[in-house]
């Protein structure tokens, strides 16, 4: 009963920010190219579902190793659905790359319309890189960061898998940092039959930044190695640490 109130709720509280998003996207516009705005009405929607239920949330370590004022290639590993909305509490305005299919989502699928999220089909390796290379590098030139699974794809087994190289390219390509960041609780967020895990908490760590120049001076696969290697160490320490 109660998984059915809360449903409830965040259907309201998502119909009203939708409707927002879209007279903020409208309004906005000529002066907030980066859609900031947009991006905060996602967040409330994140804030409610995560931090209205007395038991759960979201742990985030490793915040100072964000700065505010640049534009990352984020990279994640990718566990379920929720991993999306799991990282809005933190202080970056940023856009998703993402599978068409995740557009045909009600209310979902148009709000990350609305934030000018990179829409790519996954049928078409080529247009897709291409894709996320063109749109990347503009926003990434607005000031706006970019998200991306480099897995390609959610992982089965809750372990980070082998990478693929267009994150990296587009931030040697648009000469900004990356930012690596694991998440971990993701899963049993939602448990059997969509009920509610009322005491489920996320954990957000984000690993210290590879800078610019970093990216630009080393070979692509040798900072996307390093890159998946530090995310596995990270995921493993956050894991024992719940354990213990």
């Amino acid at each position: 009963m109660l998984t059915i109130l809360f449903y409830l709720l965040m259907l309201v509280v998502a119909v009203v920010l939708y409707v927002a998003s879209f007279i903020a996207l409208v309004v906005c516009y000529p002066f907030d190219k980066k859609r900031v705005v947009v991006h905060t009405l996602s967040k409330w929607i994140t804030d409610v579902f995560f931090n209205l239920p007395p038991f759960t949330g979201r742990d985030v370590i490793g915040l100072e190793n964000i700065d505010p004022n640049k534009a990352y290639v984020i990279v994640l590993n990718h566990n379920s659905m929720v991993d999306i909305m799991s990282i809005y509490n933190l202080p970056l305005v940023f856009k998703w790359v993402s599978k068409k299919e995740v557009y045909r989502i009600p209310i979902v699928g148009r709000l990350l319309f609305a934030h000018g999220d990179i829409v790519i089909n996954r049928a078409s390796a080529k247009e897709a890189m291409q894709l996320v290379h063109q749109r990347g590098k503009e926003w990434l030139a607005k000031g706006a960061s970019v998200s991306i699974f480099p897995e390609g794809t959610r992982s089965k087994d809750g372990e980070i898998h082998n990478f693929k190289a267009g994150a990296f390219i587009l931030a040697k390509d648009a000469g900004v940092p990356i930012l690596p960041i694991v998440l971990d609780g993701t899963t049993t967020v939602v448990r059997k039959g969509w009920l509610m895990n009322w005491r489920n908490r996320v954990t957000i760590k984000v690993l210290p930044e590879i800078s610019a120049e970093e990216v630009a001076q080393r070979d692509i696969k040798d900072v996307m190695t390093s890159v998946r290697q530090d995310m596995v160490d990270a995921l493993a320490e956050v894991r024992a640490s719940k354990r213990a």
